[in-house]
């Protein structure tokens, strides 16, 4: 059984282009989800999946200073994008995590993985419903869903968002990894704004420098003991992009 954990990251975005190069504390925004992925138990191989083309060079040759393995395909088809990866490295199965979100938890994610593994489920996730903060998603699907969705999918949702093909698909088999509970589900750990940016960096220069801060409890009890903080990026849904997608939906016709 190989697992790879597969990171979909590129240079462009409408909210906050560039944004997985930003510096954040001394290192990359994908450079600091990179190196919480290599560290999931249960994990294989990290596969950083970029892109083709020059404007998205950059994002692969970081991937690869951080210690990923770096696979390029579609833009805008990001299951196709994955489907390539995890074709390329073999995996049985796929931890899909994304790119603007350098506070992972790799000990939930390996959690995510057991749980998957425990149950003999199709999907794995720990936001569905959403019972953790934002910005420590994560989903497992092996591969042969995967492949099954690259084949079958048509809504421009499904494409660009990986997994919905899979989520609301009557077959599928799905456990969720429930979260600590209601107090942890208002705080935004993801970058999206400006102001997730400000927020992540003023929350990293209170943070230990590696393994010591990898623990989600070691941010959130920090936020919890500065509101303040907590409120520079507090307002946003958490849906927002999967929105934007579902509204392309219907304009497509697809219902």
């Amino acid at each position: 059984m190989r697992i790879a954990t597969i990171i979909q990251a590129r240079i462009s975005s409408t909210r906050l282009p560039g944004k997985v190069l930003m510096d954040l504390g001394g290192k990359t925004v994908l450079a600091r989800v990179i190196e919480r992925a290599l560290a999931i138990p249960g994990s294989d191989v990290v596969v950083c999946a970029v892109p083709e083309g020059p404007q998205d060079d950059p994002v692969a040759e970081e991937a690869v200073r951080a210690g990923a393995v770096v696979t390029r395909g579609s833009r805008d088809d990001v299951l196709d994008r994955y489907w390539r990866a995890a074709q390329a490295v073999k995996a049985d199965a796929v931890l899909r995590v994304t790119s603007d979100c350098p506070l992972i938890d790799p000990e939930v994610c390996g959690q995510v993985i057991a749980l998957w593994k425990d149950t003999g489920a199709d999907q794995a996730c720990n936001n569905n419903p959403p019972t953790w903060p934002h910005g420590l998603d994560c989903e497992i699907v092996s591969f042969a869903w995967l492949d099954r969705a690259a084949r079958e999918a048509r809504k421009p949702s499904e494409r660009e968002h990986v997994t919905p093909f899979i989520r609301n698909h009557p077959e599928a088999r799905r456990v969720n990894l429930p979260g600590p509970g209601p107090r942890t589900i208002h705080h935004r750990w993801t970058l999206d704004h400006a102001e997730d940016l400000t927020f992540l960096r003023a929350l990293w220069a209170r943070l230990p420098e590696g393994p010591a801060s990898w623990s989600w409890r070691v941010p959130f009890a920090i936020v919890e003991a500065d509101p303040a903080l907590a409120a520079i990026n507090a307002g946003h849904d958490r849906l927002e992009g999967l929105k934007k997608s579902l509204d392309q939906d219907a304009r497509e016709g697809f219902s």
